[in-house]
């Protein structure tokens, strides 16, 4: 048996993880940065990155502990190489790149977008090949046609803010708090949606996603009806993002004939759009593959998962190995 190390450093969450080739998971355990951001309602970046030089080694340490292994005993260590932010990463990056050589195993950095995915496989019923992916976070919202391991075709992306990182916007503007997706959410539940009818941006004709208009609109209403609950607010911003991320990504699987259809990323957390998905695909006679809320948000599990394939196809990385702050995903990505 097989088993991999995984770091994942990309933004403020410091994660590692040890998992086993047959996608076990032995350990995945994450450091949040939550109360240091918080205040400032968002990532502060120099903040992130010296919190990670912190939390590296005693989250690493634990990660080993807990999977009742040594360094040693790894097969390989995997970091994630990016995107993300670049201080972060470098963080991760650099101390993968040192224990890989100290415990002479092999080095392989992951797309942090490829590791979103294959969160996925660490379920009890993986999806095949081929298959659709929505990955929506704070920092991305796109959906790849999936074919084999390591072979990815981006078929949409947002061409401007990222799902998730419209809902931030959002909650800072109405002043509820960070991070902005898990309040949203809350408070979308005792609110009524069909209060405002904010704008649904399915760009006609377009297969990319676009959510600035709609935080616009948000920040108007708001602005114009101070006193409007804010329960309500949440409601329709909410089901307007989801509608959209539903409507379009199940287009894309339909002119594709493709049946599987998976969800991956921060925002994948999120009720509505898990209830909306999983409505939407049934209704269509489509299979809906989703993470474990825990395996949805960044952590090193899902880096040390998508690292096997290239482990057994002897495809690793040395210790010229870099952070990339941007890394489309892509057949090498």
């Amino acid at each position: 048996m097989k088993r991999i190390l995984g770091i994942d450093t990309s933004c403020d969450d410091t994660s590692a993880a040890v998992v086993d080739d047959t996608f076990k998971i032995l350990s995945n355990i994450v450091s949040g940065q939550e109360h240091i951001h918080k205040k400032y309602l968002g990532v502060v970046p120099e903040l992130a990155s010296r919190r990670h030089i912190e939390m590296i080694w005693p989250v690493v340490a634990e990660a080993l502990q807990t999977a009742g292994i040594s360094a040693g005993d790894v097969d390989a260590v995997a970091v994630c190489k990016g995107p993300g932010l670049i201080g972060s990463l470098l963080v991760g990056v650099s101390f993968a790149k040192a224990l890989s050589f100290g415990i002479r195993k092999p080095l392989i950095g992951v797309n942090h977008l490829e590791g979103h995915i294959y969160a996925n496989f660490l379920e009890p019923t993986p999806p095949s090949f081929p298959f659709l992916a929505l990955v929506v976070s704070g920092g991305h919202t796109s959906v790849y046609h999936v074919t084999a391991c390591g072979h990815y075709e981006e078929v949409s992306r947002t061409l401007d803010d990222a799902a998730g990182e419209a809902y931030d916007k959002v909650a800072k503007l109405l002043e509820i708090g960070f991070p902005g997706g898990p309040v949203i959410d809350r408070l979308a539940h005792q609110g009524n949606p069909d209060s405002i009818r904010f704008p649904k941006p399915l760009l006609h004709g377009r297969s990319e996603f676009s959510f600035s208009g709609l935080k616009t609109a948000v920040l108007y209403h708001h602005r114009n009806n101070p006193n409007f609950p804010v329960q309500d607010t949440a409601a329709a911003f909410q089901r307007s993002v989801v509608e959209v991320l539903v409507e379009k990504t199940l287009r894309l699987a339909t002119a594709r004939n493709v049946t599987r259809v998976v969800l991956s990323g921060g925002v994948s957390a999120n009720s509505e759009l898990r209830r909306r998905m999983m409505d939407e695909t049934a209704a269509r006679g489509m299979q809906l593959y989703l993470p474990s809320p825990s395996l949805c948000t960044d952590n090193a599990g899902m880096i040390a998962a998508a690292a096997f394939h290239r482990l057994e196809a002897g495809v690793v990385d040395g210790l010229s190995l870099k952070a990339s702050a941007f890394l489309p995903l892509g057949s090498t990505g």
